[in-house]
C-alpha cells in the first residue's frame, strides 16, 4: 500500500510537464444586434418587476 501512495505522483508527472500556460482570451467587441438585444431585454426585466411590484402591491 505505502508503494501505491508514493508511486502516485509519478503517475501525475506528465501531464504537469507537458500543461501549456493559460491564455487569456480576448474580449470581442459588442455588435449593435447583441446591443439592439440587450437593450430589448433590459427594457422587458423592468417592465416585468414592474408588473411584480404592482401584483405584489395589490395583495
Amino acid at each position: 500500500m505505502k508503494r501505491l501512495f508514493f508511486s502516485m505522483p509519478l503517475v501525475f508527472l506528465p501531464a504537469t510537464v507537458w500543461a501549456t500556460s493559460f491564455d487569456r482570451p480576448i474580449p470581442q467587441s459588442q455588435s449593435a444586434t447583441a446591443e439592439f438585444w440587450f437593450f430589448l431585454a433590459s427594457l422587458t426585466l423592468i417592465a416585468a418587476l414592474g408588473a411584480v411590484g404592482w401584483l405584489v402591491s395589490k395583495r
